[in-house]
């Protein structure tokens, strides 16, 4: 199993003190969470992307291209990148030079991610969306793999035997589809074989299970190969301590804060308590056994081999927060590395094509 840590850079009033960092002290804190990651032997490290309240992930190019000139060894992933938003043209030109700086570190989860206001601030409506993203998808991806591209488009001007550059460095780079409750995200990433990454964030593990039956079921309908599918998915909080007793403790004021947060705000309320959100939602605290059976009972439903965590301390002291993540890697990551499947391909960095022919 591998494991990513990320992050939607919330900007929120610190849970404590009830004031909000600046904003250049609060991307610090991000560039120093992905140096962390890598130090603590993280596979990977995300960043989002939104572009409305509370969020700071407007940019995640840019803060990625930050992020790759700090570290050297751990992958570079979205969060999701939110195609229906973006001309997929200039998308891949960002996300091509992301890929040369990091020496081909970068993956992407692509989704459609509209929250209302960023919906409204793009013009796009409920109805053209999905088209949208369908679209940007296969003209990116076309992008990617042609050197030359040709594409009848509704949303963007078309392209007639365009050459896009910089050419790429991985070929192709791997595209993730990130999914909360959407089936059309997961035919997407069905039809073109490429892997399924589940929110799994707001809501008990049901409707999560049921997309990924879903999307195994389309993998099949569309004559991929079983054994080259892949899963991943998020977890709604973390905290380890060396007790359960402990763990709950220390987050059980980090959970009134985003309870109080979620009802100030409108935001639906599905876990009441802590102890129904440790025990129905797919948030780790626990005792690094407990941490261990959750994950096993998760994977028994999805089969996923990736494994996402929140990178930010979310109101919790820095100590507290490394600390969490040390017993995280120390005595949880080994046991589920041994028990659990890497997904079916290669993780390192992969080398460029020494030639610029097209790739199917």
């Amino acid at each position: 199993m591998r494991f990513l840590a990320i992050t939607l850079i919330a900007h929120r009033p610190d849970p404590g003190t009830g004031v909000p960092k600046p904003t250049h002290a609060r991307f610090r804190e991000v560039l120093g969470n992905a140096l962390l990651a890598e130090e603590l032997g993280f596979d990977g490290f995300g960043v989002g992307e939104r572009h409305e309240r509370p969020f700071l992930s407007s940019a995640p190019t840019v803060v990625l291209s930050h992020i790759a000139a700090l570290t050297r060894r751990i992958r570079l992933f979205t969060a999701v990148t939110t195609l229906s938003l973006l001309d997929p043209v200039r998308a891949y030109e960002d996300y091509a030079t992301l890929d040369h700086l990091s020496g081909g570190r970068l993956e992407l989860i692509i989704g459609k991610g509209n929250g209302t206001a960023q919906r409204e601030l793009f013009h796009l409506t409920p109805e053209d969306q999905w088209d949208r993203n369908a679209e940007s998808y296969a003209v990116f991806r076309k992008l990617w793999r042609q050197d030359k591209v040709t594409a009848r488009t509704r949303f963007r001007p078309e392209l007639t035997d365009a050459e896009v550059w910089p050419r790429p460095y991985q070929r192709p780079v791997r595209v993730w589809h990130g999914s909360a409750t959407s089936a059309e995200s997961v035919e997407l990433a069905a039809r073109y074989g490429d892997p399924l990454f589940s929110a799994n964030v707001t809501h008990p593990i049901e409707p999560y299970a049921e997309l990924i039956r879903h999307y195994r079921e389309r993998w099949a309908h569309h004559g991929h190969d079983p054994a080259a599918l892949a899963v991943g998915a998020g977890t709604a909080g973390v905290y380890v301590a060396r007790t359960s007793q402990e763990a709950l403790a220390t987050y059980r004021p980090i959970f009134e804060s985003n309870l109080a947060f979620q009802k100030q705000t409108g935001l639906p309320v599905v876990f009441e308590t802590l102890e129904d959100f440790v025990a129905r939602s797919s948030a780790l605290i626990g005792s690094p056994q407990q941490v261990v059976d959750k994950v096993h009972r998760y994977h028994e439903r999805f089969g996923h081999t990736v494994l996402h965590l929140p990178a930010d301390a979310s109101g919790l002291p820095d100590a507290a927060h490394r600390a969490s993540l040390e017993l995280f890697q120390s005595a949880v990551a080994p046991v589920l590395r041994r028990d659990i499947p890497d997904p079916p391909f290669a993780w390192a960095p992969v080398r460029p094509e020494t030639t610029g022919a097209a790739r199917a």
